[in-house]
């Protein structure tokens, strides 16, 4: 089904998007505007694909997948579409995230829509299940999967798996990454381990565990012992025995990587009356209001990463107020943020290249591709640069030490379960500092 509003004017957006910020380069907007050179979008609609969760447990974030592709593409008709073609989105719905769902919904969007990319937030499953269908079919694909497997597998075959692009680095970083911030707040002093033991808790699939790996394989370099590591089933209410575990041997940090945010709300309403000395993380679920909502203030002083979210910076906070102007006060413009930065890269692309490519059309397509490849797209979630032979974005600060050429690892902590959680690192876009959470007080 076509979703895109006609509610958008080119008027409203030339006021709002086109305004950049003082000194700044050109928002990604101007850029493609300036490839447009003036055209107007009356020419023939160009399809373009999302493959998201708009029901089951997913559907939070899929509806705001679909809502950062819809805006996307009514800004970029504002300003021309692509060479004078506006873009005509189509969803198919995911559901539970299965491989076989996420095949099928490729599949009726290119077999039935000829859509010339698709450009999808995540899809819970292997993560490359859907690739195949997209390089046989020869268009782009543009997504935020966060996981290694991409790497791997564009790796294992750059040139068939040339139009797929993960616009994120993978969930390898967040443990990584995550080992090296504790380290970063103890070398301030903002942080002192009660001792040297960390308990690693993580849910079922590949995500939860490679991240709960990543963490339990690093934790030695940085003189940690692993007291526990423990997989726990999805959903889980009652956190009492593996709480009676850690309460036995009290560790210095508790690492979750299990990303359910009413679990994780659970977990937090179960700790904190009989509380240990210990720092806690937990992945991606703090990041949803629902975690915040179910746990209240027992939520206060949890740390939370992700490695794509729109930033609290000038460019971020003027894409919150469009995107919450389209669709309400309470729409998420931190999810949305992914798909409306994937759509903004490949437009452009295109607009360089000449023109998009349908199903079929590999060699307009590879145009397209290398286009992307040379890129350095300033978004609303930062930098994003595509790794050679993996096409996955670089990450800040692992991979580069310059914000401006890759994608940063944010750092935030929940301070006041009444508000917005507060971005704590990295630098330069880290917003207030690291708060002491007060079990630990």
């Amino acid at each position: 089904m076509s979703i895109l509003s006609k509610a958008s004017s080119r008027r409203a957006f030339v006021g709002t998007a086109l305004a950049a910020p003082a000194a700044a380069a050109l928002t990604p907007a101007q850029l493609l505007a300036q490839a447009n050179d003036g055209m107007e979008a009356t020419g023939e609609p160009i399809p373009v694909g999302q493959a998201s969760a708009q029901t089951s447990w997913g559907a939070p974030d899929g509806i705001e997948f679909m809502r950062g592709l819809t805006l996307a593409c009514e800004e970029i008709n504002a300003i021309g579409g692509i060479l004078g073609r506006p873009l005509e989105p189509h969803i198919e719905d995911t559901g539970e995230m299965g491989d076989d769902r996420n095949v099928q919904a490729i599949q009726r969007l290119i077999d039935r829509r000829d859509v010339h990319a698709i450009v999808n937030g995540y899809n819970v499953g292997t993560g490359i299940a859907i690739q195949d269908v997209i390089a046989d079919a020869g268009i782009i694909y543009m997504h935020y999967d966060t996981v290694i497997a991409h790497n791997e597998l564009v790796a294992s075959d750059p040139d068939y798996y040339f139009g797929s692009f993960m616009g994120d680095p993978p969930e390898y970083w967040y443990g990584a990454g995550f080992l090296d911030y504790i380290n970063t707040l103890e070398v301030n002093g903002e942080f002192t381990r009660s001792n040297n033991r960390i308990a690693i808790i993580t849910g079922p699939g590949p995500y939860s565990t490679n991240i709960a790996n990543s963490i339990r394989e690093g934790a030695g370099d940085y003189g940690y012992e692993v007291s526990l590591f423990e997989s726990v089933t999805v959903p889980i209410s009652e956190w009492g025995p593996t709480l009676a575990k850690i309460r036995q041997d009290p560790p210095a940090v508790i690492a979750i990587t299990h990303f359910y945010p009413q679990d994780l709300a659970q977990f937090m309403l179960q700790f904190v009356p009989d509380p240990t000395p210990s720092l806690i993380y937990m992945q991606y679920g703090p990041s949803l209001a629902a975690f915040r909502d179910i746990g209240k203030e027992s939520t206060n002083g949890v740390l939370y990463a992700t490695v794509i979210a729109a930033l609290p910076d000038e460019i971020g906070t003027a894409f919150e107020r469009r995107y919450k102007d389209r669709w309400g006060e309470d729409a998420t413009h931190l999810t949305g943020s992914q798909p409306y930065d994937g759509c903004y890269i490949w437009a452009t692309a295109c607009a360089l290249a000449g023109g998009s490519g349908a199903p079929g059309d590999e060699e307009q397509n590879r145009k397209v591709a290398a286009h992307i490849r040379r890129m350095i797209h300033r978004g609303m979630n930062g930098t994003t640069r595509f790794i050679p032979g993996e096409q996955a974005a670089y990450h800040y600060p692992a991979q580069t030490n310059d914000p401006s050429l890759g994608m940063p690892h944010q750092f935030l902590q929940i301070q006041d379960h009444m508000q917005t959680p507060v971005l704590v690192a990295p630098q330069p876009y880290s917003a207030a500092p690291f708060a002491t959470p007060p079990w630990m007080g």
